[in-house]
């Protein structure tokens, strides 16, 4: 009855619609923050009815945004050039031996993205207010690497499982020292899981507002922290016209990274 009929292709189209629904119900809410960015409303508005680049000249000449917004990109990408060496070192030394201590280190790494945002915010907020950095730039730092070194760590692990440890071996057997070893045969070979660990750990150091809250403050307030106590207090616009900026840097970097991924041999 069905000879001569080609049955993957049903199938192919069943799941590429499927695929396609999946992806516009992940997406669109956060795709249609870029047509209310352009929105000449006082309040959040979509669909727009008038349109005005009124918020994006408000944001560029704005003495709250853009303090907040180089704070925010200071912090991330200090933070993600801190939690992934260090996610780096861990990762290497869970996958390459520490036998019993194995389990209770990883366990440790991933403790902050386990428990509760908060609970963490708040055992952040009294060490640091022990120390005197709470509201400081030090203290937003330490915060933000603490929450995204899990990230970082579950990545690299995934990428040393992959890892052939018989390279490192024959360079060590070839008179090669430790340090030579690492950074002409380790790192090479795991610069793709250390590009997504780095730009995972910005956005996730890009993203955190709980701790933010707690930590933060004064001169070192970070851009989600604005943006959260915009839209509690009156539904602010010019939150639209960050996360258009986000979403398009995001696409950008992502496509970039990926981009290059794919051009590499294998």
């Amino acid at each position: 009855m069905f000879d001569g009929f080609d049955v993957s292709w049903p199938l192919r189209l069943a799941v590429g619609l499927f695929t396609a629904l999946v992806a516009t119900f992940l997406l669109a809410p956060s795709l249609i923050v870029v047509p209310m960015s352009f929105s000449a409303s006082e309040l959040l508005q979509f669909p727009p009815t008038e349109f005005s680049l009124r918020w994006w000249q408000q944001y560029w000449q704005s003495d709250l945004w853009m303090p907040a917004t180089k704070i925010s990109l200071l912090l991330a990408t200090v933070t993600a050039a801190v939690a992934v060496p260090i996610a780096f070192a861990a990762a290497y030394a869970t996958t390459r031996s520490l036998g019993w201590a194995r389990l209770p280190l990883y366990g440790v790494l991933l403790m902050p993205a386990t428990v509760p945002p908060i609970l963490v915010a708040i055992g952040l907020f009294f060490v640091l207010a022990r120390m005197h950095l709470v509201g400081s730039f030090p203290g937003l730092w330490l915060g933000h690497t603490v929450i995204a070194i899990p990230t970082a760590y579950v990545i690299l692990s995934a990428g040393f499982a992959r890892f052939d440890f018989a390279q490192e071996k024959a360079a060590r057997s070839l008179g090669a020292g430790w340090w030579r070893t690492m950074v002409s045969v380790v790192i090479p070979q795991m610069r793709f899981s250390l590009l997504s660990a780095a730009l995972l750990s910005f956005l996730t150091s890009l993203d955190e507002v709980i701790v933010s809250m707690f930590v933060g403050g004064g001169a070192n307030t970070t851009l989600t922290k604005v943006m959260f106590l915009g839209l509690r207090d009156r539904v602010d616009p010019q939150a639209a016209v960050i996360s258009t900026i986000w979403i398009v840097l995001v696409a950008i970097v992502v496509t970039v990274v990926f981009g290059r991924q794919r051009q590499e041999p294998s």
